[in-house]
């Protein structure tokens, strides 16, 4: 069958293109790696109770062999739900010596939109200037503007919680009722705010239905009744999900054909013709090589994935990789970098008032660094997320109140940190492994210290005691790829020279190839980019179709 696009991926971007791309009516294919995970059926909750302290983790020897890289998302880990981790064992990868990656990866329908924290933030207007402003990186061919209204188009339908806070640093969309701060976290507010009147303190926005409008009650879409087992995949269909939204959407039209276990070894160019032809796959299972065709290819598969995608498909006409000619596919890997958790215990008051243990998100204190605080000793700045919490004392005696900081600070693109393929280890289908080689560098030190000293101080002012001593935490910084949110492989850009894509997601050398996951992004801003990932899909698949329906790209 000859589609009209093919989407290289099933997770939050791939979703989003072959939605948009379907009710476009076109005929699109979607491929995914690893097998099929059917919409509430194939998720545990029965079997580990309501609540996710209930469930039993997976074993130390197991855990050493499959996931020793998976400590960022250790709290999501469990026996009920390790088939929603891809394993390091069975799809190994390359690290730089001296320099450990993490690699935390979902290969199932859905990737890791079964898994992922659902903290949902829009970019602000500087996150796109701030390449150019201080010259790292490529300037960003986008503004704010020209995403704007596919934020708001991808809100809609998503559910996003969240309030109306007025921040120009971290603007406001279209959000559903937020959840509410704890006691604790109402009081912190209040004192933080008043000590540091630069900085603010709100609720995480996040994409849990907190109710259900029409856009997801058409989709059979229920509220967050708070079992906070989202990371198990969500039956209700409150936290957003590829099966819970895009995917019934897509399947709607009439338009969408699945198949999984296909793993995507390289895409087929027609140099003759100067365009994309389709990709080459490989049964997971039987490893028997398909060929499928389509007039459009869609890069969904994550920013490390893509690029080494891009990499392998070598021909006469790109023998450094397809699109490759700038020679930044692979570059530029970006993550957000953390440090130790910041932690006090509260002042006494609340020790009879409940904890909320089921609400789905937590704080989040936005960037202020650069913005409201000036003269900084590093470029870009950093957000915190947290909470506050009921834990039981060291004395055994009854329950106390702590909060908790945790900074999450942008990453400066570097084309040294990157992406290549092995020169000698293959995967189990043939497939050259990705080699990666990354490093945080002063920047991010510098900003970490900082941001630890930061979190101990507003904790302090909140009266807390027992406070984590900041010079420990901040000088433990994460490894890259721990905070998930990989970045910057083959970045969009103004110029061919020096990018990969333009600003709509276009390969510059091969004008049918697309993407818009994690690999195009120019710099990392210092919020969660899932939200970015939706709306840039949104738009390169709606500009797509425009060019097919124009005869562009015939």
């Amino acid at each position: 069958m000859q589609f009209d696009a093919i989407v290289v991926g099933s997770g939050i971007s791939g979703g989003w293109v072959a939605k948009e791309l379907c009710e476009r009516g076109l005929k699109v294919l979607m491929l995914e790696r690893g097998p099929h995970i059917e919409h509430g059926t194939d998720y545990s909750h029965e079997e580990a109770g309501r609540l996710r302290w209930r469930d039993d983790q997976i074993p130390d020897d197991e855990k050493a062999l499959h996931y020793p890289y998976y400590v960022g998302v250790s709290y999501a880990m469990f026996n009920s739900n390790k088939k929603f981790w891809a394993s390091d064992h069975d799809y190994p990868y390359e690290q730089a010596e001296g320099k450990p990656y993490r690699w935390i990866r979902g290969y199932h329908l859905g990737g890791r939109s079964l898994t992922w924290a659902r903290q949902s933030y829009r970019w602000a207007p500087d996150d796109f200037e701030s390449n150019l402003r201080d010259g790292h990186g490529v300037d960003w061919p986008i503004r704010y503007e020209d995403l704007e209204p596919w934020y708001d188009h991808v809100e809609a339908f998503v559910g996003v919680s969240g309030n109306y806070d007025e921040v120009p640093q971290l603007p406001d969309g279209d959000f559903l009722p937020p959840f509410p701060f704890n006691c604790v976290e109402e009081d912190a507010q209040g004192r933080i705010e008043a000590a540091f009147p630069t900085r603010r303190f709100l609720m995480g926005r996040c994409a849990n239905l907190s109710r259900v409008a029409k856009p997801q009650m058409d989709l059979g879409r229920k509220r967050c009744e708070g079992y906070v087992r989202c990371h198990h995949g969500c039956p209700l269909g409150a936290a957003f999900s590829t099966q819970a939204a895009t995917l019934p959407a897509a399947r709607a039209t009439g338009n969408l054909t699945v198949i999984t276990d296909a793993i995507v070894e390289s895409v087929v160019y027609d140099a003759a013709a100067g365009r994309v032809t389709g990709v080459r796959a490989i049964d997971r299972l039987s490893k028997v090589a398909t060929t499928y065709e389509a007039r459009m290819v869609f890069l969904n598969a994550s920013a490390i994935n893509s690029a080494a995608l891009l990499l392998n498909s070598r021909s006469e006409a790109f023998p450094r990789g397809l699109a490759n000619g700038s020679d930044q596919v692979g570059r530029n890997l970006m993550d957000h970098v953390g440090c130790g958790q910041i932690v006090g215990t509260y002042p006494a008051g609340f020790e009879d008032q409940p904890w909320q243990a089921d609400r789905p998100t937590g704080i989040y204190i936005p960037r202020y660094s650069g913005i409201t605080e000036t003269d900084k000793p590093y470029l870009r700045g950093f957000g915190m997320q947290g909470g506050a919490r009921k834990i039981r004392r060291r004395d055994g005696e009854g329950r106390v109140w702590v909060l908790s900081l945790g900074p999450f600070g942008e990453v400066l693109p570097d084309p040294e940190n990157r992406v290549t393929l092995s020169a000698s280890r293959v995967d189990s289908w043939g497939i050259p492994l990705p080699r990666i080689e990354a490093a945080h560098g002063a920047n991010e030190q510098a900003m970490m210290r900082e941001a630890a000293r930061d979190a101990a101080a507003m904790l302090a002012a909140a009266g807390c005691t027992d406070i984590t001593p900041w010079e420990e935490a901040g000088a433990q910084l994460t490894p890259p790829g721990d905070r998930i949110h990989e970045m910057g492989t083959a970045r969009m850009g103004r110029d061919p020279a020096t990018s990969v894509f333009n600003g709509w997601g276009q390969a510059h050398e091969a004008p049918n190839l697309f993407c818009s996951d994690g690999a195009v992004m120019t710099s990392s801003a210092s919020m969660n980019p899932s939200l970015t990932y939706m709306a840039l899909s949104a738009r390169t698949a709606n500009y797509a179709a425009d060019l097919l329906e124009q005869g562009a790209l015939s």
